[in-house]
């Protein structure tokens, strides 16, 4: 699945200034899709989501943007081989000091300097569980019921992972679905669906007793 900003704002816990800056400054860029100017769309992988969480995770344990930029550029130099690490590795911090267990569990590559007292372990294991329910949770359907002219109208919201925010429709009236922004835009608009749904099959049904008369 691709997931736009909007989307990643909501699941990572960062706000669309945050995302914009890493993606301009080049620290964590969208895999499936670049912005190409005004109007475009970023689009990032579950991967992305994965370094997304895990920076986030980093900088509220204390640990600076710049001091992450550094742990990365030293991993890539010395470990080629682990094309993004913070989706591939797990990290230790005390605070001050950037730490990443390697596949030997014995040894504790000390990404920034040679001492520390390590106190948090950052468990990509639980990053990318966390991250699948919140998706989960993102995806499902919610049902509500809207009241237009005194009568009630069940509709299903679904939101749109891909492109943001949520599309509607009112199952009761075939083809009739509406979108939104947010939960309270695509609740309005598909009152003004419905209306409009309602005043077609009002003027189909005038113009077949006009032709039977």
């Amino acid at each position: 699945m691709n997931y736009n900003t909007k989307t990643v704002s909501k699941i990572a816990g960062l706000s669309n200034r945050q995302i914009d800056y890493w993606d301009r400054t080049h620290f964590i860029k969208p895999s499936i899709s670049e912005a190409s100017g005004h109007g475009s769309v970023r689009l990032y992988s579950f991967h992305d989501l994965i370094q997304m969480k895990v920076a986030k995770t980093l900088l509220d344990k204390g640990i600076s943007l710049q001091k992450i930029r550094k742990a990365i550029t030293y991993l890539k130099k010395n470990m080629p081989e682990v094309e993004k690490p913070l989706a591939a590795m797990r990290f230790l911090t005390d605070g001050e000091t950037l730490f990443v267990l390697t596949k030997d569990k014995k040894e504790i590559i000390d990404t920034l300097k040679k001492s520390g007292q390590l106190v948090f372990a950052i468990a990509l294991g639980e990053i990318v569980e966390g991250l699948k329910g919140e998706i989960i949770a993102l995806q499902k359907e919610r049902q509500y019921v809207v009241l237009l002219k005194g009568k009630k109208y069940p509709v299903v919201l679904h939101p749109d992972t891909e492109d943001g925010g949520f599309w509607i429709e009112c199952p009761s009236l075939p083809g009739c679905n509406s979108q939104g922004d947010t939960v309270e835009e695509a609740l309005e608009m598909i009152k003004d669906a419905i209306e409009g749904w309602l005043e077609v099959a009002e003027e189909k049904k005038g113009k077949r007793v006009k032709k039977v008369s």
